[in-house]
């Protein structure tokens, strides 16, 4: 027994200490970037990590999480926020038209709303579940081909059609190009966020988050820095 509660508290400590560095680097650049104290959300993204795993993040005082498939959040979420009220979840992968109104059910926010389905599809689940999760239009930043998100050119009348469906539309959200500088790529979404009016800009991961809060990130999604490598698929 003592060896289990040993194994927990190391887990704990462990996820508090990678907690508090992360916590402390987006600090940090919120200061050298002149951007007030707490403008950034940092989202934990525990996709592939089992419950044991998060506990020790909530523990540490981690609030909002992000998971990329709704099955995988299904099993998972009801129970642990049933045991920890007050979490708040996000979906950060492609979401399928057909599992809308799971997301809607499950979701406070979505981060990847990138087609006139998909919008037609939340704005009816919204509707049947009075429910309104915030929404961030999905940007293919990179123009790459296997890539979700809306082409740059298309995002006006994506953004127009979310709003007339009367959608949450908090901010847009890109995924750069792997193994490139990411900064132009950041600075792009923000500029396009100005200039459509629209606040949040989801944006940067683990081994970028300091460029995007530094080129005006409101919330990234950071996996790896606070669980360590994901178990193999």
């Amino acid at each position: 027994m003592n060896g289990q509660s040993d194994e927990m508290t190391g887990a704990q400590s462990s996820a508090a200490e990678r907690l508090a560095a992360v916590r402390e680097t987006i600090a940090r650049v919120e200061q050298i970037a002149g951007r007030p104290a707490g403008s950034v959300t940092l989202i934990a993204v525990s996709k592939t990590h089992p419950a044991e795993a998060i506990t020790p993040l909530i523990a540490a005082g981690q609030t909002v999480f992000g998971e990329n498939r709704v099955q995988e959040a299904q099993a998972k979420w009801p129970a642990l926020r049933e045991a920890h009220p007050g979490l708040s979840l996000h979906l950060v992968g492609q979401l399928q038209s057909n599992k809308a109104e799971d997301a809607v059910a499950l979701f406070d926010a979505i981060h990847s709303v990138d087609r006139p389905s998909l919008i037609t599809a939340l704005a009816k689940a919204m509707e049947k579940a009075d429910r309104r999760p915030e929404c961030f239009l999905q940007i293919n930043i990179g123009e790459e081909p296997q890539k979700g998100g809306c082409a740059i050119a298309d995002l006006p009348a994506l953004l127009e059609q979310a709003r007339e469906a009367d959608l949450p539309v908090a901010g847009l959200m890109c995924v750069p190009p792997a193994d490139v500088e990411p900064a132009p790529y950041f600075a792009l979404l923000d500029k396009l966020a100005r200039d459509h009016g629209l606040p949040g800009r989801s944006m940067g991961m683990s081994g970028d988050f300091e460029t995007a809060v530094m080129l005006g990130a409101t919330h990234v999604r950071v996996g790896t820095a606070l669980f360590g490598t994901r178990p193999p698929a």
